[in-house]
């Protein structure tokens, strides 16, 4: 609070003016001196009332502190602290954001066991499998109206009608590739419709003397996101030969992994990862695409802004996955990116939700889902998806979407287990193809009892 001082000495201060000799203009009159304080001291009163009025606005949840965890790392977690500061700043509330990585996962596992969770966190995918009965359901915030076709297909959830997330954006993945390295290779993409024809373009690359896959095992999600991106297309696209019933009611024979595993050994064993591909991480990644020495990764869109960081003058394309057979097609894959939700039971929950809806906000949500180069969740917020753009547009247009197989195919725990028996064949283990297809089975089994 300001102190008020109301200061009368005019004895005083008359006193010294003699002594000092001094000349001045003429005082005021002792009364109307008197007359005038009490005027002067509710002019204090009142501006100090206003300030304080001030401060209250900007401070509307002052002491309050709020817990946000997220998996969202770089230059996309980057613009969420930006929206995060401007939150605090307007609201005077502390907001502890942490971004642990690769441990994110088990921690918020630990933390659902616990029932102590964040007072935000991202969903990574997870939002109604997973997190929906540790969430506030978000049906009647006032931007729930706005979310696009797209958001709602992967967030609301089929059985309830409930979304427990707000999707800052859309992720609609394909296969990121190098324009300059496929051009001097002499491939063309829309040629590569199947994984047989992406097979061959992959040993013309090689001879060309570049990496044709890079994968950073090293942080060995990104051996998971090989089989994402591959398993759809081998059991759950083709509309004549698919597997999606059986994934889900538990019959599903494992044999059938049989091929995507097989796929991946053949290509390690024909050198077209890589060969540093278990020791090399996440970063070398980013660095092969931007130093025009990779031909493609399987990693969502956000790479996209990661490779230009390292390279503006990268020359990147986007492109579907290929199908399985001559009776497929080729598909996108979609799902949650920068996804985010409100913990239920959080002691904070009116400014956790204040917090949310700042990032539904248009210029944020714009500054986010740009950063991760994806389509807003909402339908008329638009978003710079960057160099991929024009191809972004030309596969939505014409390829079907398909979500992250693991998310809506295999019960909760079993990324752990494609990214454990991927890296054995990454390692050229003996057996490791039939060691993989026994590993995912027992483990489905174990896993489908408790879901």
């Amino acid at each position: 609070m300001k102190k008020k001082i109301v200061s009368i000495m005019l004895m005083a201060g008359m006193a010294l003016n003699v002594l000092a000799g001094c000349s001045s203009k003429p005082e005021e009159p002792q009364a109307a001196k008197e007359e005038a304080a009490p005027a002067q001291e509710a002019e204090a009163e009142a501006e100090s009332d206003t300030a304080e009025a001030s401060d209250n606005t900007e401070g509307k949840y002052a002491g309050v502190t709020l817990s946000f965890m997220s998996n969202i790392a770089g230059v996309q977690s980057e613009a969420m602290e930006e929206v995060i500061a401007k939150f605090e700043a307007d609201t005077g509330a502390v907001v502890e954001y942490s971004s642990p990585g690769a441990s994110y996962e088990e921690l918020m596992k630990t933390k659902m066991a616990a029932n102590q969770l964040p007072d935000l966190f991202t969903t990574h995918g997870w939002s109604i499998a997973r997190y929906g009965q540790y969430l506030e359901p978000l049906n009647d915030q006032e931007w729930a109206s706005r979310l696009s076709e797209s958001a709602k297909q992967i967030v609301v959830d089929d059985k309830s009608g409930n979304f427990y997330c707000l999707p800052v954006d859309v992720d609609v993945a394909g296969i990121i590739y190098n324009k300059t390295v496929l051009n001097d290779a002499g491939i063309n993409v829309d040629d590569l419709t199947t994984w047989d024809a992406f097979t061959e373009a992959l040993g013309t690359i090689k001879d060309a003397g570049y990496t044709p896959v890079h994968i950073g095992g090293k942080d060995n999600w990104t051996i998971g996101q090989f089989f994402d991106w591959v398993t759809p297309s081998y059991l759950i696209t083709d509309e004549q030969n698919n597997h999606r019933d059986a994934l889900k009611d538990g019959s599903f024979d494992w044999s059938n992994w049989t091929g995507i595993a097989q796929m991946m050994a053949d290509w390690r064993t024909a050198g077209y990862f890589n060969v540093d591909c278990l020791t090399a991480d996440y970063n070398a990644q980013i660095k092969a695409m931007a130093e025009d020495k990779a031909a493609f990764v399987f990693l969502g869109n956000s790479a996209v802004n990661e490779v230009q960081s390292v390279n503006p003058n990268v020359d990147l394309g986007f492109m579907s996955v290929p199908a399985s057979s001559d009776t497929d097609s080729a598909t996108l894959i979609g799902g949650e990116r920068i996804a985010i939700g409100v913990w239920k039971d959080s002691a904070n929950k009116e400014a956790a939700l204040e917090l949310l809806s700042y990032f539904a906000q248009d210029d944020n949500m714009t500054k986010v889902a740009s950063a991760d180069g994806a389509p807003a969740g909402f339908s008329d917020v638009t978003s710079d998806t960057g160099i991929i753009t024009a191809d972004l547009e030309k596969y939505m247009a014409s390829s079907r979407i398909f979500p992250y197989f693991d998310r809506e195919y295999l019960p909760n725990g079993m990324w752990d287990d494609m990214c454990i028996t991927g890296a054995s064949i990454l390692a050229e283990d003996a057996g490791a193809v039939e060691g993989a297809c026994t590993a995912m089975e027992q483990s489905y089994k174990a896993k489908m009892e408790i879901q």
